[in-house]
């Protein structure tokens, strides 16, 4: 389906330098090009990393942006390193894909990316294989505790399963996600404060590992809560893996109204207390903010937030109200991308955090 007030076929430009000049900007794209059946050309992919260019896990996202339409899409440029890609869409088919990511590539990150264009074309499932506990991606826990709720608030359904973790290098993971058709949306989604603490929850994991690993993270992350007032439950699990091993701490925090959730990745060489630490300091610092969501999920509830206002989710044009605790160079880069696909506007205010999306006014 195209988007309204939109031709199908119309190019969009993108600069991948913009902003934050990060690989979202390709992924956003893609997913936005399938959805609206606009192509896009992207020079200077990811020119604000190093290296710069495509890697393998954001060309992972271009075949998976294909395979999703039986083959349909084309791609020119599509090979690691490029710093310029063409990208043309085709139709997506609703089913069932397997998809291999590799080592070091993101599953999370790929699944949020084929979602959207899967979940309006009538769902499917997507068995995604590499990494699932990565630096700089959202953890498998992120996406199954907290997105996905907040995804099923604008009528859009995952159901996910971790089969096996994959951490860096060696990845080996693998997330199964069952996306359901689109349901009835909401005509407005509000979310301008978080409301009273319910409840934390601390979770422990190690693959491959020592239980007592597990042990001092959970300890170290009970102790800093506690000594910042904050009461916690802690759980310790043992996470299936084949060939990775690796350790990783998920701190999530329901509240009256939100939800948010902070992970910290073990390393060779880094203490557990340090891990355990660092995903409770992290709730710690939130809590002294007055955002309703993390800096994290503001940014990706931009994509679901754009397709109610643009009227893609159902008949009426929908607004969406949130505010968040930092505004970030990713969350301000994806909503400009999400503007030169979509018939919306997003109003983002770094000063008090709060953003509003809703329909372009004609």
């Amino acid at each position: 389906m195209a988007a309204r007030g939109v031709t199908r076929g119309d190019f969009i430009h993108l600069d991948g330098s913009e902003g934050e000049g990060g690989g979202q900007i390709l992924r956003t794209a893609l997913s936005a090009s399938l959805i609206t059946g606009r192509p896009f050309e992207i020079v200077r992919i990811r020119a604000r990393r190093r290296p710069p260019g495509l890697r393998p896990q954001h060309l992972a996202c271009v075949r998976g942006a294909e395979a999703i339409t039986g083959g349909v899409a084309t791609s020119e440029g599509a090979a690691v390193g490029t710093d310029r890609l063409i990208f043309r869409p085709g139709p997506v088919k609703a089913g069932d894909y397997l998809l291999e990511i590799g080592t070091a590539g993101s599953a999370p990150l790929l699944l949020q990316c084929l979602f959207f264009p899967l979940a309006l074309a009538g769902g499917g499932t997507l068995t995604l294989r590499g990494g699932t506990h990565l630096p700089h991606s959202p953890a498998y826990h992120y996406l199954s505790w907290i997105w996905a709720p907040t995804m099923a608030a604008f009528g859009l359904i995952a159901d996910l399963q971790l089969r096996y973790a994959g951490f860096y290098p060696k990845g080996a993971g693998e997330v199964v996600a069952r996306i359901l058709p689109r349901r009835e949306p909401p005509t407005r989604v509000d979310l301008p404060a978080r409301g009273t603490l319910q409840e934390v929850h601390v979770t422990s994991f190690v693959a491959g590992l020592s239980s007592d690993i597990a042990e001092r993270q959970a300890r170290a992350a009970l102790a800093l809560l506690r000594g910042r007032g904050i009461p916690s439950q802690v759980e310790k699990l043992p996470l299936p893996a084949t060939v990775a091993v690796g350790t990783t701490v998920f701190v999530r925090a329901q509240f009256e109204h939100t939800a948010a959730g902070f992970s910290a990745l073990g390393a060779r060489g880094r203490p557990a207390e340090e891990v355990g630490e660092d995903a409770a300091r992290q709730l710690a610092a939130f809590m002294e903010t007055a955002g309703a969501l993390d800096e994290h999920l503001a940014d990706q509830i931009l994509i679901p937030a754009a397709l109610l206002a643009g009227g893609i989710l159902g008949p009426l044009r929908g607004e969406t109200r949130f505010s968040t605790s930092r505004v970030t160079d990713h969350l301000v880069t994806n909503a400009r991308v999400l503007e030169r696909f979509f018939e919306v506007a997003i109003a983002v205010d770094a000063a008090s955090g709060q953003v509003r999306v809703t329909p372009k006014q004609r």
